[in-house]
């Protein structure tokens, strides 16, 4: 069987590529609506979670941006290889209507394995998540910036293309059983492995028409996608600590210390799994500092922080993970943090306990802690959750999760 082209029938090439692409769609698509479910399920409060659900969430997510990839090589490899072959007519070219949607349809086709694919990569590498791509491309893309607001529209944007897709496929498998079944052409005979008699197809109208078309499916879906942000996953949150500042959100019903009160700051989660780190804050926590600045080392004051059971949720790209699977619990567990701040020679550090839940446990950690010109004070520190995490359901390496603690205050009154 000859490996390029002819005018009547496909090559043993083309026919590879075809085959192996269908099996990958036909893979991808179960994988990623099942994905999707389970995210979704982890997201939900209402279901129990475990870290086994995470892992194997973030399994079919990465089994899925992979197969992505793959298919996005192919295509492209499959295109080119395309463009220095002669195509085989249409069998049904005498029917005008007919020829017409099947030549618009193989376009949308193509632009589909481009586009879904490329728009889903974009999203992944414009955020950070918990699913990495098992390839050596790493999590970034050359001139992708990192940014909520890129990874929450190509999201959108590969939803959207997804749906158009589905349509040109059911309309390419419904094209190719008429052709089977009703017409008994060899239009599919054609594509199937190993060697076919096929009659000399009729003569051909080529127009550039079907491609207008395409495009304009790909336009209209495209503008789909920049209008309606809702239909992407939510965007990962920064992976950044917050820094103090004025930017920080006030504390909620923030108790009065006995010389400093709490009037702002920023308490998160930071989780880092696969080299991939994501962090989100709590806004249900209460805090109180005592400071008294001895410029010697010694005692130097003391710091309540009080977390309630209200959780951040992590997600990006179709991943999610709150912090109530990584305890199985339900909620997020009520956490307190009381400890002592110690001026020392080589720096301050707050011992005490953490809490998480019915557990306590001791903490010690460097702390960052002034007062400012304008008589604020700032307080920063990072707890390891480490004492906290369960054993892995599996295999893989459990994730590594901290609090990142940053207070403002200023003299009580």
């Amino acid at each position: 069987m000859p490996l390029a082209n002819t005018p009547r029938s496909y090559g043993s090439l083309a026919k590879t590529f075809h085959w192996l692409m269908a099996a990958l769609i036909f893979a991808q698509i179960p994988l990623g609506l099942y994905a999707n479910r389970l995210a979704a399920g982890l997201r939900d409060p209402a279901t129990p979670a475990t870290l086994a659900d995470i892992e194997r969430t973030a399994l079919l997510f990465s089994l899925h941006k992979t197969l992505g990839v793959t298919l996005l090589l192919l295509a492209l490899a499959r295109i080119g290889w395309a463009l220095i072959q002669p195509r085989p007519g249409l069998l049904n070219a005498h029917r005008r209507a007919e020829a017409f949607l099947a030549e618009t349809v193989h376009r949308v086709i193509y632009g589909a394995l481009v586009l879904v694919p490329l728009s889903g990569w974009v999203s992944h590498a414009a955020a950070t998540g918990f699913a990495p791509i098992w390839w050596p491309f790493g999590q970034s893309l050359p001139f992708v910036p990192k940014s909520e607001a890129l990874a929450a529209w190509a999201g959108s944007v590969h939803v959207v293309l997804q749906r158009i897709f589905f349509v040109a496929l059911a309309l390419h498998v419904a094209g190719a059983l008429k052709h089977a079944l009703i017409d008994r052409d060899a239009t599919l005979r054609r594509m199937l492995p190993g060697p076919a008699a096929t009659p000399v197809p009729p003569p051909q109208r080529r127009t550039i028409r079907p491609v207008l078309a395409a495009l304009a499916a790909w336009a209209a879906g495209l503008a789909i996608a920049v209008s309606t942000g809702s239909l992407a996953p939510p965007p990962n949150l920064s992976a950044q600590d917050a820094p103090p500042g004025p930017e920080l959100s006030p504390a909620p019903d923030a108790p009065p210390a006995d010389n400093w009160q709490v009037t702002g700051g920023q308490i998160a989660l930071i989780v880092t799994r696969s080299g991939n780190t994501v962090s989100g804050a709590f806004t249900d926590w209460s805090a109180a500092i005592v400071w008294d600045g001895p410029p010697s080392a010694g005692p130097a004051g003391y710091v309540d922080v009080v977390i309630e059971s209200g959780a951040p949720t992590l997600a990006g790209s179709g991943d999610a993970l709150s912090p109530r699977d990584l305890f199985g619990a339900s909620t997020w567990p009520t956490t307190i943090f009381t400890a002592e701040i110690g001026r020392g020679d080589s720096g301050d550090m707050a011992t005490g306990t953490l809490s998480v839940g019915d557990r306590t446990e001791p903490v010690s950690a460097p702390v960052e802690i002034a007062v400012q010109g304008d008589g604020t004070l700032s307080f920063r520190t990072r707890l390891d959750l480490a004492p906290f995490a369960p054993a892995p359901a599996t295999s893989s390496p459990a994730p590594t999760m901290a609090l990142t603690i940053t207070l403002t205050a200023r003299q009580g009154g």
